[in-house]
């Protein structure tokens, strides 16, 4: 349109009429918008079929059948049948690399929480440099899983690692210690350094918690005498619980899942002192015959099982901490 005083278009008005032509047409699709929100859904949807809930379903059929990793023209596969899971469960290796997955998760994940918190609570306080120290405490979680391992592998090691060396400098140790190699020492060690990774992890999401609670709250609970225990106790953790939640599902899962760090660090050994659940099932699918005509089959077995375990702990977790009127 042009103003006839200006001889200019009045682009206003071209935009009424544009945004009045897309209404238009969109009332001619005749759809309501619970149906409009399915279909712009659709495509999310399909992608976490694909890419989430197909590999389930797929690993749950392998650990039922004979299995191969690529299945090529000439190669049949078999029902099996429970076959797969009753090798899997009377294998020692796997009680073994339960065991040890668990003693890493339910170990490593607690002292992190607490660790964390108290690095969050720190952090909430104002001080000089406060937002570099945020920044600073990242930098461990921030570095590559693997990249740490390796760097923790040459720290510890007796020969020329620098640790061995301090500690038998100021007298603690009388000569190097194997911290890695040794069987009796070597998961203790590990659980130390994923503590020392992903506890800035916990804090971080912890002091976006904390950020969230609001100030008055504190300073009605101080002009009513309250002690900084009782506003920890009585603020803090019950408006805490919902990240707590979060942050132990987002730590549990993935320390129960852990393959980068004993893969890097230790390659599971020595013997099988540091096998996790998730190393045992690589090393059953691909350096191990199996049972039923391929390995594959039963690392498929392996990882339905540490699903379904990493599925209860997640919903453990739930019921236990969910609480709907804190929200």
């Amino acid at each position: 349109m042009v103003d006839s005083t200006t001889g200019k278009q009045d682009i206003t008005r071209i935009g009424e009429e544009g945004l009045r032509g897309r209404l238009e047409r969109y009332r001619e699709l005749r759809i309501t918008e619970e149906e409009l929100a399915v279909v712009l859904l659709m495509p999310v949807l399909a992608f976490l079929l694909a890419v989430s809930f197909y590999p389930i379903v797929d690993t749950v059929w392998a650990s039922l059948h004979t299995g191969y990793v690529v299945q090529l023209p000439t190669q049949t596969t078999e029902f099996v049948g429970i076959e797969n899971y009753r090798a899997l469960f009377t294998d020692g290796s796997f009680w073994n690399a339960l065991g040890v997955s668990l003693f890493y998760t339910f170990v490593s994940v607690p002292v992190e929480l607490v660790f964390g918190l108290g690095l969050a609570l720190l952090l909430k306080a104002d001080f000089k440099w406060k937002y570099f120290a945020q920044a600073a405490i990242l930098f461990p979680w921030a570095l590559p899983t693997v990249i740490n391992a390796k760097i923790w592998a040459w720290l510890l090691n007796p020969d020329y690692g620098v640790i061995s060396d301090i500690l038998v400098r100021v007298g603690i140790l009388s000569q190097p210690y194997p911290f890695l190699s040794s069987p009796d020492v070597a998961l203790y060690s590990m659980t130390a350094i994923t503590i020392w990774k992903t506890t800035s992890f916990m804090a971080l999401i912890l002091l976006a918690g904390l950020s969230s609670i609001p100030d008055h709250l504190y300073e009605s609970a101080r002009m009513d005498g309250a002690s900084r225990w009782r506003q920890f106790r009585d603020i803090t953790l019950p408006l805490l619980k919902p990240t707590i939640l979060v942050a132990l599902i987002f730590r549990t899962l993935p320390a129960f899942q852990a393959f980068g760090l004993p893969y890097g660090l230790t390659g599971g050994g020595p013997g099988e002192a540091t096998t996790t659940l998730v190393l045992y099932t690589q090393q059953a699918a691909y350096n191990n015959p199996g049972p039923t005509n391929g390995g594959f089959a039963l690392g498929s077995a392996a990882a339905t099982v540490i699903t379904m375990i990493a599925l209860v702990i997640a919903l453990i977790y739930v019921a236990t901490l969910y609480e709907p009127e804190v929200r």
